[in-house]
């Protein structure tokens, strides 16, 4: 590394000034191999996740729902951790006669990040009422995991409910922004 000799100045604030420089330099040098090894590990472990983390069967709750007179059996993920693991690693996709509920405790904008789903997704966001106050269909899941923001949808209007299905489940339903959602039991 390339030294400085500060004993040219006679001035001691530009001694000062320099060898803060210095330190502060130094220090950084140690931290960008230790930030780098952060990142390849949090790249590697998201990437190679073991196959019984993977796999690993996660037994929702099971309730029904109603949507256009059509009664959708769902899966209901209400923990913080249910609504993490969600469709996550899954590979088959779900009937159109049935979905994953994620319930909240409270109305508010929840966004779901599509890292590791396998499949196409269509998303309702609905409140208390049953009214849909959002929908996204054919919701590309996130193709690695960089690329956050072209994999992460958010909601605009508070929800309470987030219903996520197969692609394709809005239109087989005839779900538009006018339907209505019942929760029968959850």
């Amino acid at each position: 590394m390339h030294e400085v000799d500060i004993t040219k100045y006679k001035n001691k604030s530009y001694k000062l000034y320099f060898t803060t420089i210095l330190q502060v330099v130094r220090k950084i040098i140690v931290l960008i191999p230790v930030i780098i090894g952060s990142i390849i590990l949090g790249i590697l472990g998201l990437t190679f996740i073991p196959e019984g983390i993977k796999n690993r069967n996660l037994d929702f709750s099971k309730g029904t729902i109603v949507i256009n007179n059509h009664a959708i059996r769902v899966e209901i993920a209400e923990t913080p951790a249910e609504r993490q693991r969600w469709l996550t690693f899954r590979t088959e996709k779900l009937p159109f006669t049935s979905a994953l509920l994620l319930v909240y405790d409270k109305s508010d904008l929840y966004s779901l990040w599509l890292l590791n789903i396998q499949f196409n997704l269509d998303l309702i966001w609905f409140d208390n009422a049953g009214n849909i106050v959002y929908m996204i269909k054919d919701a590309v899941p996130c193709s690695n995991t960089l690329d956050a923001a072209q994999c992460t949808y958010k909601n605009t209007i508070p929800s309470k409910y987030i219903l996520a299905t197969t692609s394709g489940f809005i239109n087989y339903h005839n779900i538009t922004k006018d339907s209505k959602v019942k929760v029968v039991s959850i």
